[in-house]
């Protein structure tokens, strides 16, 4: 079991670095120890909890832990369009400063703030305020701690993607779900987005047959490519890197659009724009420690004002004296440990190869995917916004025009296919998989778009699995890593054995 000490003080955009910048080991235990009975109480029935208020019986207690930048979604969703089924009865950080904020925020949107609670006091707060989930938006690496210590006080948990960065943890996880009974949701907003719904869509139709073959490459431009080697995320033991961290969202759109699984892994890796050497080349004397206070940040195109963005000075700037986390760390400095240039093969259970690959220095922001089928091929590509985290900006919003989709059978003319189009962030997406989450009654969906704990675990063991390559330049097989996942639920695909027409022959002249 886990113990409310084994908990450590992080939160997800916020906490990994001591003042000065120093990177913090994930392993900083600062929780307290709590009653041994916590367990036993919060299974207890909530009922007789609920308020005087008697639309509070129907609506489902949410509580929230780690409460940066990405936090905001699901508060403003619990107490804005679902705030008829949802309430928010608990926050909880390292940052007495980012907690405060929280609360205020809740004030904005005409809601009682919810108490708040210190990291220490995790169990205290289940224990208090008897959510019905937890939602978990902490730092990635110690996403498994307060998965598992949420169901195993009771609790179903939400949790960000990635779901964990590692096979280790994901084990726990896996073990926990089935040993408490509790259930694991992971938030893939990019399954909801119409123009991916589209694509499988498309394939469950069998347009093209039965997929053979994908080539997928994602770009990351050098605004947003560039702010993960600013955070916390530059370092792998709190992201797993790009390859779990920004790739997790990728593996599980191919896993859902085959509705297959992977089953083996090779890759390779390597950060070479993102170095001291790169910041010399381009014009500058030195790395430094931050863009606050460095002395070339009038020159440096790479820097981020965090006074000039209000909501980066509210969340970060202002809050720093609570936890010395730094949001504007130089991206050029040396003890960056992630990788910013990843190609990788990956083999499915179905027979289906897959080429993929990420660099974080790009000149346009987006992806471009072929699905190679036993009848045709789809060509797809989505050009994305300008995005910072923590800003105006809109998260994997698609540009004007962005989108195309063209379908080319074996031998006959290709088509362009009218795109499906939402609005708002990740193309559309996350309206839909709030009314997943927080709907009492979601609309019954024929793409199955919903991810549960199988799904979330066969997403990040791709990036795993990359990343053990990485180190010993070997194939990894995905069961070697971890066990008992169980399958995911996908929709049924077109038949890998039904007759197939014959093509047409060539034509004359």
């Amino acid at each position: 079991m886990t113990k409310a000490d084994d908990l450590p003080n992080h939160s997800r955009h916020d906490n990994s670095e001591l003042p000065g910048g120093r990177n913090n080991s994930v392993n900083r235990r600062e929780f307290i120890k709590t009653s041994a009975n916590v367990g036993a109480a919060v299974v207890l029935s909530q009922s007789s909890l609920l308020g005087a208020d008697p639309s509070a019986k129907s609506r489902k207690r949410y509580a929230i832990v780690g409460t940066g930048s990405r936090c905001r979604m699901y508060q403003g969703a619990i107490e804005g369009n679902y705030r008829e089924h949802a309430e928010l009865v608990g926050i909880c950080d390292v940052n007495l400063g980012r907690l405060k904020l929280t609360q205020e925020r809740s004030r904005q949107h005409g809601a009682t703030p919810p108490p708040y609670f210190m990291a220490e006091e995790f169990d205290k707060m289940i224990e208090q305020q008897r959510p019905d989930k937890v939602i978990v938006t902490t730092m990635d690496g110690v996403h498994h701690l307060y998965i598992v210590r949420a169901m195993e006080l009771g609790c179903d948990v939400i949790t960000e993607k990635p779901m964990t960065i590692d096979a280790e943890k994901c084990q726990k996880i896996i073990d926990t779900e089935r040993k408490t009974g509790r259930r694991c949701t992971v938030t893939f907003n990019y399954r909801y987005s119409p123009p991916r719904t589209q694509i499988k869509d498309i394939l469950m139709g069998g347009e093209i047959g039965d997929v053979l073959s994908v080539d997928f490459h994602w770009l990351l431009n050098t605004y947003h490519g560039a702010d993960y080697f600013r955070r916390w995320h530059s370092r792998k033991e709190n992201s797993g890197g790009l390859m779990v961290h920004k790739a997790t969202h990728h593996f599980d759109l191919v896993n859902w659009w085959l509705s297959a699984v992977p089953e083996s892994v090779y890759a390779t890796g390597k950060r070479e724009y993102y170095t001291p050497q790169m910041a010399a080349r381009i014009g500058l004397s030195s790395y430094h420690e931050r863009c606050h206070t460095c002395p070339e940040k009038t020159i440096c195109s790479f820097e981020l004002n965090l006074e000039a963005d209000k909501k980066l000075k509210a969340i970060y700037l202002d809050n720093e004296q609570y936890d010395g986390y730094y949001r504007d760390r130089c991206v050029f400095r040396p003890d960056i440990n992630i990788e910013d240039t990843m190609n990788v093969l990956v083999r499915y259970d179905d027979g289906v190869t897959m080429c993929y690959s990420v660099n974080a220095f790009n000149s346009w922001e987006g992806y471009t995917i072929v699905f190679n089928g036993t009848k045709g091929r789809i060509e797809h590509t989505a050009r994305e916004k300008i995005y910072i985290s923590g800003t105006d900006t809109e998260q994997g919003g698609i540009k004007r025009g962005g989108v195309t989709t063209r379908i080319i059978p074996l031998r006959g003319p290709a088509r362009d296919v009218g795109v499906w189009t939402g609005e708002g962030s990740h193309g559309g997406g996350d309206r839909l998989l709030l009314d997943d989450l927080f709907l009492p009654n979601p609309p019954k969906d024929k793409y199955m778009r919903a991810a549960d704990l199988r799904s979330g675990a066969y997403s990040i063991l791709t990036g795993a699995a990359a990343n053990q390559c990485f180190q010993t330049g070997n194939l990894v097989k995905i069961d070697d890593l971890v066990k008992n996942i169980g399958y995911p639920d996908y929709p049924a695909m077109p038949s890998r054995s039904a007759s197939l027409p014959m093509p047409e022959k060539l034509k004359k002249g």
